[in-house]
């Protein structure tokens, strides 16, 4: 899928930076479970081990929060790249963040994490294996409530879950000393609560040198959690905060003094910390770990797919479009080939090239679920432009029409069929806005679903709903534009009564930003 590259550089030479790390005679494997899609080059029974385990982490997670998920459509899942090395994640992310281990991108029906080589260790985990943990943490939690997380709050719950030992026996140790914060909480500069709860005052005291964010977010969490004479305060922090009081008040008032806290804090610490022990039989892996070699074509084109999916400008799309051409032209008949050569071609603004490839993948494999959603997008564009637009959009539709045939809750045709109208200044009918309500509550994770839903319940006059469903993406912990989006949404309507309808249509869009999410640092 494209983004806009003004903060994504991933290197040209990733390519064959992915293939060296890898070893030489290993096969690319697709594993598949309930919640996951594993794409990695390793030996058949590592890979079912390592989804094995995610799924148990899933589900130690739904067991801890009493929170359920749906099984999500099988595009909804999280794909998850076995990349390489440290190094090789850091080429592929672009910047010069020398710290990044491993990173998340969440998008509707197409959520990507990228990790390094897999690492079943036991004990406690690889540091590539807590990045992989915190980040799927930070989507389990999005994904199962809508009540709003802060940044400490959704920084210390990853860190609380990523610090997550796998036994032999299926068993897991949930909830341990988050090891690689020792050094932090130690040394780094310190974080005091208020500044915790408070993001401004925060941003206003922070020093240029590391601290110790991360670290005391983990205490805090991992103590309010196993403290049963502050059992409810979390929650009741979190209504505090979705009835809109301020982020200091709201904490002040579930918490109380905020100093008798901060001193049982420093008590905690250096106390033996309580750890959940999760047997298997509290555990499910789901459904059993489908896994599929891949073709010839698809494994020589698997690193430049891997590129795509994290994202490219202008020239990273045209250098991978001269590989993606030559793949194909070796192998012809490969449907998964094509689908990708088809993102490759509307990538580089090429929607003609982008159908036809598309409409070759099909012809081989009427199931190709990601050539569908390319020749969407590339006719969705041609019919901005067109001279008949209600026929061109109405074409722009038909793939997205055909996938949610096979697919009936795959977000983005649901998401599509509210656009159709949109982009024609159409004011969508009730059952094109229950469909964009529905594929906001599908991928909660995408922040730009949010958004549009958002505006259309304030269309509707409906503002005190419309300041409840945006509360979660404005606490958004990692400042996106969508968040910033959110909360100058929340208070245009913030004292307006409900059958007013504010006028938002004009609102100016936010600065461009990394479409990245929870990486650690």
């Amino acid at each position: 899928m494209m983004m806009l590259g003004n903060l994504v550089r991933a290197v040209f030479g990733v390519c064959a930076l992915l293939l060296a790390a890898l070893p030489a005679q290993a096969e690319w494997y697709e594993a598949s479970t309930d919640h996951f899609v594993i794409y990695a080059r390793d030996s058949d029974r590592d890979i079912i081990r390592f989804a094995e385990s995610l799924e148990r982490y899933h589900s130690a997670m739904a067991f801890l929060t009493q929170r359920k998920i749906e099984k999500p459509s099988p595009s909804n899942r999280v794909t998850i790249y076995v990349v390489g090395s440290e190094r090789d994640i850091q080429k592929l992310m672009g910047g010069d963040n020398r710290f990044v281990a491993g990173f998340y991108i969440p998008r509707a029906g197409g959520s990507v994490a990228f990790v390094q080589e897999i690492q079943n260790q036991k004990g406690y985990p690889h540091f590539s294996t807590i990045v992989l943990l915190h980040e799927y943490a930070h989507h389990f939690l999005i994904s199962s409530s809508r009540m709003p997380m802060p940044r400490w709050m959704n920084e210390g719950a990853a860190e609380f879950f990523a610090a997550t030992t796998f036994n032999d026996d299926g068993s897991l140790y949930v909830g341990q000393v988050a090891q690689h914060r020792s050094s932090e909480l130690a040394f780094a500069e310190p974080v005091p609560l208020r500044e915790l709860f408070d993001p401004e005052l925060y941003e206003k005291q922070k020093g240029s040198g590391y601290d110790a964010f991360y670290g005391k977010s983990w205490l805090t969490y991992h103590y309010l959690t196993f403290s049963s004479e502050r059992a409810g305060q979390l929650s009741q922090y979190q209504r505090n905060l979705l009835e809109g009081m301020a982020p200091l008040a709201a904490a002040e008032t579930a918490f109380g003094d905020l100093d008798a806290l901060e001193k049982e804090l420093r008590s905690y610490k250096n106390k033996r910390l309580n750890v959940a022990i999760l047997g298997a039989d509290k555990l499910s892996t789901g459904s059993p770990v489908q896994l599929r070699r891949l073709t010839e074509g698809e494994a020589e084109i698997m690193p430049l797919r891997i590129r795509s999916k994290r994202g490219v400008d202008e020239a990273q799309a045209a250098d991978i479009l001269t590989g993606a051409r030559a793949v194909a032209a070796r192998f012809p008949d490969d449907a998964a080939v094509l689908a990708a050569l088809a993102e490759a071609e509307y990538d580089a603004g090429n929607d003609a090239e982008a159908i036809a490839a598309a409409d070759k993948a099909l012809a081989l494999d009427p199931r190709q679920v990601n050539a569908y959603v390319q020749k969407g997008f590339a006719l969705f564009r041609q019919a901005k432009d067109a001279d008949d637009r209600e026929a061109a959009f109405a074409a722009a539709m038909r793939p997205f029409e055909a996938l949610n045939a096979i697919e009936p809750e795959h977000p983005l045709p649901l998401y599509y069929y509210y656009r159709s109208f949109a982009e024609r200044g159409i004011k969508p009918p009730k059952d094109v806005r229950a469909a964009l309500s529905y594929a906001a509550q599908l991928a909660p994770f995408d922040q730009q679903y949010q958004i549009d839903t958002g505006m259309m319940i304030i269309a509707e006059g409906e503002n005190a709903r419309a300041r409840q469903f945006l509360a979660p993406l404005a606490a958004d912990p990692h400042g996106s534009p969508a968040a910033s989006r959110a909360k100058r949404l929340i208070a245009m309507v913030s004292d307006v009564a409900d059958g007013t309808i504010v006028d938002v249509s004009n609102l100016p869009e936010e600065d461009e930003g990394a479409e990245l999410s929870g990486t650690v640092n």
